[in-house]
């Protein structure tokens, strides 16, 4: 059987790269976007806010971390996007196995290696090194059946472990923002809120400015803590179906390699 490059998943494998980009965009646009003096009343930012770029500049300092972290999440939802497009190869997922298995059926080996050269990704990899141990196991007479089929079981399941890792990376980072987002934004609230009360005790209700700054970050804060949140958890739910869909794949081919050797030997 002739060997074929393999097309790896490419994904960011240094997220603390992507973490600090993300802090300096998000600083940048809450001092010189949120921050502009055009957003407030007399071009002066501890004024009173003109429209909603300025409401979220009175959000406080923990604005832009709850930026970062949203940042984050839509920069490493892309580039998993990309890795697992990478992974599933060039067409459907589903007509891929359906055709390994007619192939299989067929005691075509070579035909279902042609189908992965031109599949490619994660499936096709996994497949291509089990077919290659078919091979192999098919021209061995010093192994029993049993022998043989546990072999092909174990290079599946090895081929498998390789690819998974970088399947899975990155998504830990995701998992961790959907509850330090919300938290972050719930730290936020709390801070906002004291002020507000703090306000209310110094002036004796009479520091509408302060009141409001603070009500305004308590607000703020929530709302950026909850769209973050809410977005690391879709974006984590669907790409663990996306790779549970890709297992599931593998599972089935894996099985209907091992089948069809213990059937025609």
């Amino acid at each position: 059987m002739e060997t074929t490059k393999k097309t790896q998943v490419v994904g960011i494998k240094n997220a603390g790269i992507v973490i600090i980009c993300c802090f300096i965009i998000a600083l940048c646009i809450f001092y010189f976007l949120l921050g502009n003096g055009a957003n407030f009343m007399n071009n002066d930012p501890d004024n009173h806010p003109l429209n909603i770029l300025g409401t979220i500049y009175k959000g406080g300092i923990i604005v832009p971390i709850i930026q970062t972290l949203l940042l984050t999440v839509i920069a490493l939802s892309i580039e998993r996007y990309i890795a697992l497009r990478s992974a599933y190869g060039k067409g459907s997922l589903a007509k891929f196995v359906a055709h390994i298995k007619e192939a299989l059926s067929a005691g075509d080996i070579k035909k279902a290696q042609a189908i992965c050269d031109q599949q490619g990704g994660s499936v096709a990899n996994v497949v291509t090194s089990t077919l290659r141990k078919y091979e192999e196991m098919e021209n061995d007479a010093t192994l029993s059946k049993e022998q043989k089929l546990l072999a092909i079981q174990k290079e599946l399941e090895e081929a498998t472990a390789l690819e998974m890792p970088m399947m899975q990376q990155n998504l830990p980072i995701i998992a961790t923002i959907t509850t330090l987002g919300t938290l972050m934004g719930l730290l936020g609230t709390v801070i906002g809120m004291i002020r507000s009360f703090t306000a209310l005790a110094v002036g004796g209700g009479t520091d509408s400015l302060a009141l409001s700054q603070g009500i305004s970050e308590a607000l703020v804060n929530t709302a950026f803590g909850i769209l973050t949140g809410a977005l690391a958890v879709i974006s984590y739910n669907y790409y663990t179906n996306k790779i549970d869909k890709l297992t599931y794949g593998l599972d089935e081919v894996g099985f209907s390699i091992v089948q069809t050797f213990a059937a025609t030997h």
